[in-house]
């Protein structure tokens, strides 16, 4: 991955649309952009975020719409993908390089699902925590299975 495509990956990490903005993507941006804003407030996300941080992680599971936050992983991570994607246009780009960012939504979307259920050393990490977590397995088998079906196509 280039110079360029970390940039506009960690834009997109902050804000869904803020990548695809940058690759000149902008109805694709705003897009994006407006998707997140949704899904955020049907979901009342940014409350469950800031009472998780607080400590206060069973009546962050309340406030959830988990309803509309299942829709956030995927959405999360497709920006992420499209605007790497995007940007190493005319670079180096791997056919497989959307497979690091589909495991992580995969995983991190199981997160979710169990977030009310699994602890951790008896600790309930919620709906922030646990997927945020979940996303190291999901990058890292995507990783070894992006590079065990590369190794096939040399």
């Amino acid at each position: 991955m280039n110079k360029n495509a970390i940039e506009k990956l960690l834009w997109s990490i902050a804000l869904p649309g803020f990548g695809q903005l940058l690759n000149q993507k902008y109805v694709k941006g705003i897009l994006f952009i407006f998707l997140e804003f949704l899904v955020n407030i049907q979901s009342n996300f940014n409350k469950a975020i800031i009472l998780s941080f607080h400590g206060k992680t069973d009546i962050s599971i309340d406030q959830i719409n988990f309803k509309w936050l299942m829709f956030y992983p995927c959405l999360y991570f497709f920006s992420m993908w499209d605007a790497v994607k995007d940007a190493n246009e005319g670079g180096e780009n791997s056919p497989f390089l959307f497979l690091p960012f589909v495991f992580a939504a995969y995983f991190v979307t199981i997160g979710l699902i169990y977030s009310t259920d699994i602890k951790i050393f008896g600790v309930l990490f919620g709906p922030i925590f646990l997927p945020m977590l979940f996303v190291i397995p999901g990058v890292i088998i995507g990783l070894f299975v992006k590079k065990i079906i590369t190794s096939f196509f040399k």
